[in-house]
């Protein structure tokens, strides 16, 4: 008999219900963007550099980006190649087939813009004794604090979501007081100015931005009257000392105390509007929020935003042992942890402050995070900061559901929303297929297209239909954590049939009768013909597309029982299913990549697309499929867990998923290498900056993320239809406890262990319904009630 109590409160002796530690700090300013601390509330962020003769901040606001809406009719004639390209494949001409693509191409996605800065110029010496600048990631605030001459100076910030302002406040204490000039500037066209108690920065946004990785005369592209229009207001909350508005600038002197507002808009009016000529009154908007915060004090702003940030935050609470370096600074502890000491506090730390840039980066009602987040100050930002589907814009929600942040979905599952229009016109246009489909870039304005400047890109990286299918499983994913049958009636099951019908139409028949897709690459992944030696990137039934399409469609059935929908579709989706070409192992013992069993031109390549089945996906199992999974182990050992700053991550969930603790903590020991200020483009050999952002070499917050997720999936996981305690725990995490993860179910956990073996466990139902619980070979079931908790007793 299951030995079970039903319990009214859940505290777990050893679970600590305050989260300790909780802090980045250093001793210097930031120099670099890789050095500064990242502030945001979803819709602005800010960088903190600390400085103390000028402290900059820099801004942005998630809507600020490059272009307007797409015509998705760029390139009509593209279908007309897709049957000859299909041909030199099954003829194996593949050389052709590379070439032929060319014509199936559109343009690059647009770009994510930097507002601009916030200078404060402070008008004092420069001999600074107990510096420190730190971000308290449970409060969301960053604080930098200094003494000159027997006054210690101290600023205050953070951005409120309730009152969507930056709030700044800076002190004096002591003999001397504040002077200092505050001012705008920005990279974009833009005028600043003083007046009516406030300084003004308006501009513009340029029309077309060219990837950073692309040559061109003319990368940056200007029309004022079609542009998108930024506007950055800042105005004084509260001085005790004396202003001055001068130009540009406003001088304060003879100051105890100061806070500052600042606030942020653009005329972003949505997918289908010309921001120039149909934009929103950014001026209104950016002036209404100051108008509204203008009318509380600074503790009354602060109290709002640290009941509303902790509100989300303080779900999860993590240890894992006792840490004693808390006095070490992060940078200290970073470098520290490459040369191979152990620092658990340093992973819980990095764990909670991939929840931390969530919550600061992508809120609900607002624009999914991008390649960096919200926080970028270049023009031609690193792969135009955009949204890239081929990876990078799903890991970065791959943690939301089980980091309790399962509201923080809903960007990601908008925008998988908005792509249907013109995801549509891409189908049919280059692909002659019916349903959605969206390639592997996509931009604010859902732009769809394959990319490549029509002819210009390389197939392995611009030819990639699989984008709108790997989007659309994340539907599947957020009714498995919430069961939502509303959100499911309403949005799901219709988004990802158009994304069902696509693969249906676009499916063909291989020399074996089994359903391929063609053509098809891996991503960004080069093979060699062993007859010809011939690399290339076009093939048919590749293993990643093949896996991403049986997962839609296995989602799709499971989701249509649920709403007892049996039709047509579900029966065509059901035969195709069955016919899909299965998995392959090589003859190394490998889970096949291609179609064929061929070499790669890189070996190690940082892309692991064809081990999606699982991870995140869920068809190779430990326990359902374990040949297959042991095929994935292979593929894995012979990829190893070096790579790119996201492409570790990706490892450090496969193995846990295999349930290899000690593998996915060496990837994460590589994740944790410390990298320093190197901010330039490499392709292997990623780690962590010293402010935590993750280095793909350059920063790519898609990382923290997917680190964050490892984090949790080592420790729980609930995709096989149970939930697995533990599954993949490290010897160096012998002791420790966790409070509030969540598991597929509706399922809230919290746990504790000592030297590696599981002492006490509570799960909170939110639905209700069977709950099978396993640890270390042992299993457990109970019909749970919605609402209430239980002791799990083995």
């Amino acid at each position: 008999m299951l030995k079970y109590l039903l319990l009214l409160a859940l505290p777990i002796a050893g679970v600590a219900q305050n989260n300790q530690g909780l802090q980045l700090w250093y001793k210097t300013p930031a120099t670099h963007f890789e050095e500064a601390l990242p502030i945001g509330n979803g819709r602005i962020g800010a960088m903190v550099y600390g400085g103390i003769t000028s402290d900059r901040l820099s801004l942005n606001e998630e809507t600020l980006w490059s272009g307007g809406p797409v015509d998705a009719h760029m390139n009509p004639n593209a279908k007309n190649y897709l049957q000859p390209v299909r041909e030199a494949l099954f003829q194996e001409n593949y050389r052709q087939a590379d070439s032929l693509m060319k014509f199936m191409q559109g343009k690059y996605s647009e770009s994510y813009m930097p507002l601009g800065n916030l200078l404060l110029d402070f008008k004092h010496g420069s001999d600074v004794t107990n510096y420190k600048r730190s971000l308290d990631i449970q409060r969301a605030v960053s604080t930098v604090s200094y003494d000159i001459n027997g006054t210690q100076y101290k600023r205050e910030y953070f951005v409120s979501y309730p009152d969507q302002v930056m709030v700044i406040k800076l002190s004096a204490t002591g003999k001397d007081k504040l002077e200092l000039d505050c001012r705008f500037n920005s990279l974009l066209i833009h005028h600043a100015a003083a007046g009516n108690n406030a300084l003004t920065m308006k501009g513009f946004s340029p029309v077309h931005v060219e990837p950073n990785y692309r040559k061109s005369s003319n990368p940056i592209i200007q029309d004022t009257a079609n542009a998108m229009r930024f506007v950055a207001k800042m105005q004084v909350l509260k001085s005790d000392g004396k202003q001055e508005w001068r130009d540009s600038t406003l001088h304060i002197s003879h100051a105890k105390e100061v806070v500052l507002l600042v606030s942020m808009a653009t005329s972003y009016n949505g997918i289908d509007k010309n921001p120039g000529t149909q934009g929103k009154n950014e001026m209104q908007i950016a002036g209404a929020y100051l108008t509204k915060a203008a009318g509380s004090n600074y503790d009354q702003l602060n109290n709002r935003h640290q009941a509303d940030f902790r509100k989300y935050f303080d779900r999860v609470s993590f240890h894992l042992g006792d840490s004693n370096l808390t006095h070490l600074t992060t940078a200290e502890r970073l470098q520290r942890f490459s040369q191979g000491h152990t620092d658990n506090g340093l992973i819980a730390l990095y764990y909670q402050y991939s929840r931390y840039l969530m919550i600061s980066s992508s809120r609900p009602g607002g624009i999914a995070a991008n390649l960096q987040g919200i926080w970028n100050e270049e023009l031609r930002a690193p792969w135009s900061s955009n949204f890239t589907t081929n990876i990078n814009a799903e890991m970065n929600y791959w943690g939301v559901e089980t980091g309790n942040l399962s509201e923080f979905h809903e960007p990601l599952l908008h925008l998988v929303e908005q792509l249907q229009r013109s995801g549509a016109v891409t189908a049919k246009d280059y692909y002659n297929c019916k349903g959605w489909v969206c390639n592997h870039n996509t931009d604010i304005w859902a732009m769809t297209n394959p990319v490549g400047a029509f002819g210009e890109g390389a197939a392995n990286w611009a030819s990639w239909p699989m984008g709108g299918v790997w989007l659309s499983t994340h539907l599947a994913e957020h009714y498995a954590f919430t069961g939502d049958k509303q959100f499911l009636a309403s949005k799901a099951l219709r988004v990802m049939e158009g994304a069902v019908q696509f693969c249906l139409d676009f499916l063909v028949d291989d020399k074996k009768g089994h359903l391929v897709t063609a053509p098809a690459t891996s991503p960004e992944n080069i093979y060699i013909i062993p007859a010809t030696g011939y690399k290339g990137a076009v093939a048919y039934g590749t293993t990643a597309d093949l896996a991403m399409i049986r997962q839609l469609f296995t989602d799709y059935l499971q989701l249509s029982k649920v709403m007892k929908l049996q039709g047509t579709m579900q029966q065509q989706v059901q035969t195709a299913l069955d016919k899909l070409y299965p998995y392959q192992v090589g003859k190394k013992g490998n889970l096949q990549e291609w179609y064929y069993d061929w070499e790669d031109e890189d070996p190690r390549h940082r892309h692991l697309s064809h081990l999606f089945a699982a991870y995140p996906g869920n068809s190779i199992t430990a326990t359902g499929t374990p040949a297959l999974a042991d095929a994935v182990r292979k593929s894995l050992e012979i990829r190893t867990n070096d790579g790119t700053g996201w492409a570790i991550t990706w490892r450090i969930n496969l193995w846990a998923r295999l349930q290899n603790g000690d593998k996915a903590y060496d990837a994460l020991k590589k994740l944790l290498r410390f990298i320093g200020n190197e901010s330039g483009i490499r392709m292997s050999g990623g780690g962590t900056y010293t402010n935590l952002f993750c280095a793909h070499p350059p920063f790519q917050i898609d990382g923290n993320f997917g680190g964050g997720a490892g984090i949790a999936e080592m420790l729980l996981q609930s995709h096989q239809g149970f939930v697995e305690l533990l599954p993949a725990l490290p010897k160096e995490w012998a002791n420790g406890d966790v409070k509030g993860l969540c598991a597929r179910g509706g399922f809230e956990v919290s746990m504790r262990w000592q030297e590696g073996q599981l002492k006490a466990a509570e799960i909170f139902s939110r639905n209700g319904g069977k709950l099978i619980v396993k640890n270390a070979g042992r299993q457990k079931e109970i019909e749970t009630q919605a609402g209430k908790k239980y002791r799990i007793a083995f």
